[in-house]
Order: C-alpha cells, then structure tokens, then sequence
C-alpha cells in the first residue's frame, strides 16, 4: 500500500495526496497515473481502476488543489475562491461512478473521470454543509493533512495518532526529559 487514508473521509485523503505543503520541498504521491489507480484502489472508490492516463492525473490534481483551496478557506474563515468553486462544482457535475450489485456485495464501477466526480462531489458536501465546522488541520508543524474532527468535545490534534500523534506525543516527552535533566 502507497497511500494513507488517516481522515476517514476521500475527499480529505485525497487532498492529502499532496504530503507537507508548507515544506521546501512536498512530496507529491500522485507522481503517475499509475499511483492515481492506485490511490483508487486503495482507497475503495474504484477496485478495478487500472487505465488513467497522463490527462486524468492533471484533472485529479486539479481537483486536489481546488478541494484544498476550499478547505483552506474555510479552515481559516475566508469566503469560498471563484475558480476554485467553479472547478469542483465542474467536477461534481459530470457523471458519478456506478453502483453495482454482485453475488460478492456491491461495488463501483467506472473512470477515473467518474471517480472524480464522485471525490468532489463529496467535497461539496464536506465544504458546503454542516461538517465544514469539524474541519481541522494536523497539529503537526510538517503536516498539513487536513480531517474532520468527531472527536467528543472537537479536541482532536492529529490526522492520525498512529503516524502524527505517536511523533508529537513522543516528542513532547523527549522534551520533558531534557527539561527535567537540566533542572
């Protein structure tokens, strides 16, 4: 498994797709068409994705970076961007992926371009709706994974204690210790 899906949400872990923003130099996990079928996959959005092209991939991080500009937003308080709202309503227009029903279960069906619709229009829910107040960024200074936050009393500080937490907490004891050993 490539990717990480800490947020429990796509839209969101989509957006994460793109590591450590705010560093010199992020890392980009979408590098191929070949990783955006895998994020598919991996994700669940699209089990048998395995044919996204180079144009695909732009589209997809086209929405990435829009869906990011939105949660931006409203992470901070800000009107929603034009071109940003545009882009994932464009998205969200076109045709969604298929729910299939099988001896198995069910499952989607589809393209990439459907699979990403499907991501915004998630996003539109998240952003436009009620769980736009639960939108939280990780705590972590090198992180920049954005979740939403149903913790009981909306105090959560990490994307993930798994990866984010474990590293802050253990941090913060690292501190405490060097503290105490110099006093």
């Amino acid at each position: 498994m490539i990717h990480a899906f800490p947020c429990g949400t796509l839209p969101l872990d989509f957006v994460g797709t793109l590591r450590a923003r705010r560093n010199d130099a992020p890392m980009e996990k979408l590098a191929s068409a070949a990783d955006l079928d895998a994020w598919f996959v991996e994700s669940g959005l699209l089990p048998d994705a395995r044919s996204s092209g180079a144009r695909d991939l732009e589209r997809a991080v086209e929405l990435r970076e829009a869906v990011y500009a939105l949660v931006w937003a409203r992470l901070h308080d800000r009107p929603l961007p034009e071109d940003p709202v545009a882009t994932v309503n464009a998205y969200a227009a076109a045709a969604p992926l298929v729910p299939v029903l099988t001896d198995a279960g069910w499952s989607r069906v589809g393209g990439a371009g459907q699979a990403l619709s499907q991501l915004a229009r998630e996003a539109v829910e998240i952003v436009g709706g009620d769980q736009a107040a639960l939108l939280r960024e990780c705590g972590r200074p090198e992180c920049t994974q954005v979740y939403l936050d149903h913790s009981r009393g909306h105090r959560r500080e990490w994307c993930s204690m798994a990866t984010c937490g474990s590293r802050m907490k253990a941090a913060a004891y690292r501190a405490r210790q060097r503290a105490d050993a110099e006093a």
